[in-house]
């Protein structure tokens, strides 16, 4: 048999009852006809009474029958089956997994720190026990392992101005970042039986040694961008001035004095200090 049998045994309270009679009745006869006849019945009562067996909420009991697989219960109660059995049980319920900060190379080569967060549960109890020598030991490594695959598929963080335009990076596509890593330990654990209910990134910085070179290198990317849309920002300032001077007829402005205030301008606009004022007493020209 090589997938997983859903049985429903005999119910357990019914069988406690003949147990508690064929139990105490054969006392109630050795004492009453001093016969040691009714011993018998007692030592296979209490055989008998190996064949109980309770099963929680989300639980679930593999049956062995030396060494043969016989079915699973699921559905939860007091049963009672065959006193040779072997009951293995198997939590159904659904577990947390925090993996371990896990030095890795991202797809650029840069060393990183990554953990991941794993909700799973045993969805056939079959392959749990036994495809898998410890399917426990079994998430934990695979985990690992598919972690240390998806950080080789995709950069930290997208660097435009070394020519590496991805458009999915570790750092910011959250979303498509956690479905791959998923589907990828999905594949992994379903040789095991195991569901996996959510992936995700629990963990992710830079590695020690180059954390503080690409933290200056992010500031300076950052400083570039806002000067950027500063002078882009002067500029349009500087041009409306102008049209505006020229269009009310203010001053009348040659090409050096445009280009002096142009400077001026851009100067004051783009300066990282405020401007102070120069009272000019003289003219234009001096």
């Amino acid at each position: 048999m090589k997938e997983e049998k859903i049985i429903v045994p005999a119910n357990g309270y019914f069988m406690l009852l003949i147990f508690l009679v064929l139990f105490f009745g054969s006392i109630a006869t050795i004492i009453m006809y001093q016969t040691p006849t009714p011993a018998i019945v007692i030592f296979l009562s209490l055989v008998m009474a190996f064949g109980f067996v309770m099963v929680q909420p989300n639980g679930s009991r593999v049956l062995l029958l030396f060494g043969k697989y016989v079915g699973t219960i699921k559905k939860n109660g007091f049963y009672w089956v065959n006193p040779f059995y072997t009951k293995k049980k198997i939590s159904l319920r659904a577990s947390n997994f925090d993996s371990e900060r896990l030095k890795v190379n991202d797809k650029l080569g840069n060393p990183v720190m990554i953990s991941t967060i794993l909700v799973w549960r045993v969805q056939d109890t079959y392959k749990a026990a036994f495809d898998v020598d410890n399917y426990e030991n079994f998430v934990r490594v695979q985990t690992d392992a598919a972690v240390r695959k998806l950080a080789s598929m995709y950069p930290y963080d997208n660097f435009a101005d070394e020519g590496h335009d991805e458009d999915i990076t570790l750092r910011s596509s959250v979303n498509e970042v956690s479905e791959a890593l998923e589907k990828e330990i999905d594949e992994r654990l379903s040789i095991a039986g195991i569901e996996v209910l959510e992936a995700r990134i629990g963990y992710l910085a830079y590695a020690q040694e180059i954390a503080n070179a690409m933290l200056k290198r992010q500031q300076a990317t950052a400083i570039v961008a806002a000067r950027h849309k500063i002078v882009e920002g002067a500029v349009s300032m500087v041009e409306m001035a102008i049209e505006e001077l020229n269009k009310n007829q203010i001053v009348d402005l040659d090409e050096e004095r445009k280009a002096a205030m142009v400077s001026n301008l851009m100067v004051v606009l783009c300066g990282d200090k405020e401007a102070s004022p120069v009272v000019n007493t003289g003219t234009l020209s001096h």
